[in-house]
């Protein structure tokens, strides 16, 4: 099986957003693979986890 999205799957709408709302300098540093897995869903790589972590809210408390 592949993690390639299928004509199927929709990317999440709010993950869409968030990227979208993302400083420009932040975007330009995410390659297609990494916003390719967090809009649909799929496990997101450290590389892309890194790039976000000043966005990204803990939500373990």
């Amino acid at each position: 099986m592949s993690d390639q999205p299928t004509p199927k799957d929709k990317p999440n709408p709010q993950k869409v957003a968030f990227l979208r709302g993302l400083p420009r300098e932040i975007k330009e540093q995410i390659t297609g693979e990494e916003a390719q897995a967090f809009i649909y869903d799929q496990e997101v790589p450290d590389s892309m986890l890194d790039k976000l972590k000043d966005y990204l809210v803990d939500d373990e408390y």
